[in-house]
């Protein structure tokens, strides 16, 4: 074990940079997707594909989930002195 480096501490530091970093825009844009699902092909082309309410759920689920992570970093960065 280096003296210099924590490893506790930097598995720690990259799990949560993999999932703030990778995992909250993931997240977004499923939820952005989940608003516009693809064209079908059997339908008109002048009528836009609708997201159902399939759709509106996991996009309201996804959104509240990043808004709940930015609202918790912005806690812990406020709380902190």
């Amino acid at each position: 074990m280096n003296s210099w480096i924590n490893l506790d501490a930097l598995w720690k530091i990259i799990a949560v940079g993999v999932l703030v970093g990778a995992g909250l825009p993931a997240l977004f844009a499923i939820g952005v997707r989940a608003l516009n699902p693809p064209a079908r092909t059997d339908r008109a082309a002048a009528t836009p594909p609708a997201a159902g309410p399939i759709g509106y759920l996991v996009a309201a689920v996804c959104f509240a989930v990043v808004l709940a992570a930015i609202g918790w970093g912005v806690s812990v960065i406020v709380s902190h002195r």
